[in-house]
């Protein structure tokens, strides 16, 4: 890919110059000669056969400036790997510039391309080439991207399981901070109907808490004295035979993997209690109380 230039020469080179207007199915195409006529106009489809027919039109015009509203994509990197300048002229900007050619104002695909190529012929000094990205740089875009669609489906994922809560178990909902956080799945996994959350009693005990179920230590243990405290003032859930977390379980296997390990292994899924020193600056009144897991009388 050849370097592009930081600024545009004061005058195109081979004088014609050209617009896209960029769309998901086929583009539009409009060429300018030096005057502002214009000289050939065409859609072009979106597909490998239709990029290369959009370089050969150029080159047969002798096109070497193209202007187009968005700076990525296999049309632009075509362009670019082609050795044309690529100028960005961003939507906003095309929007107001319908105005000057006497545009009412509504979209019209040939006609955009017609205002990318006559303002990438008159406004040259105020417009910028592109410049090709570096690896690293490509690189770090798609992590982001990949990254931003993930945390979107996780966000998706998790309200989809707020919402089946607010049917099956609404007491649950507002219990932890974040619906999908390592505590609130653990406690979701030991009990995931109205029943199993029946278990849970105040207890005169000491101070005690429930691990996480996953063995990860960076798993902070949840305080289920909370959940004994605000559960049994809750409106009350589906029973079990009716409805339950578990109708749901493909979203929580989405949020957490390893649920789907715990599953499959009583043994890993059985909650294990263990002793944990009072907080600083607690007194015995303001300490949690147990939890007794088991079914009342």
């Amino acid at each position: 890919m050849k370097s592009a230039p930081s600024v545009l020469p004061e005058e195109p080179p081979g004088d014609p110059t050209s617009g896209i207007d960029w769309a998901r199915d086929d583009h539009a195409l409009a060429i300018v000669d030096a005057r502002g006529r214009q000289v050939h106009r065409c859609v072009i489809e979106h597909s490998a056969a239709g990029i290369r027919t959009l370089l050969g039109v150029l080159n047969k015009h002798g096109v070497g400036e193209v202007a187009i509203e968005r700076p990525d994509g296999p049309v632009v990197d075509t362009l670019l790997e082609a050795g044309l300048t690529v100028v960005v002229i961003s939507p906003n900007q095309l929007k107001n510039l319908r105005g000057r050619y006497g545009s009412a104002g509504n979209e019209d695909d040939r006609f955009d391309a017609f205002v990318l190529a006559d303002t990438l012929r008159t406004d040259r000094a105020r417009l910028r080439p592109l410049i090709p990205d570096t690896p690293a740089t490509l690189a770090l875009r798609r992590a982001c991207r990949a990254r931003k669609d993930l945390v979107s489906h996780r966000v998706g994922v998790a309200n989809q399981l707020r919402e089946h809560l607010k049917r099956v178990l609404p007491g649950t909902v507002g219990l932890f901070a974040e619906i999908d956080s390592p505590i609130s799945l653990a406690f979701l996994t030991r009990f995931d109907c109205q029943e199993r959350a029946d278990w849970l009693s105040h207890s005169p005990q000491p101070r005690l808490h429930l691990p996480a179920v996953s063995e990860n230590p960076r798993r902070r243990p949840f305080a289920a004295p909370l959940a004994a405290r605000y559960l049994p003032g809750s409106p009350v859930g589906v029973p079990n035979r009716q409805g339950s977390i578990g109708e749901d379980e493909q979203g929580d296997h989405e949020v957490r993997p390893d649920l789907r390990r715990a599953g499959r292994d009583p043994a890993r899924s059985r909650l294990r209690v263990r002793r944990v020193p009072p907080g600083p600056g607690l007194s015995p009144a303001e300490s949690p109380t147990a939890v007794r897991c088991g079914r009342r009388a």
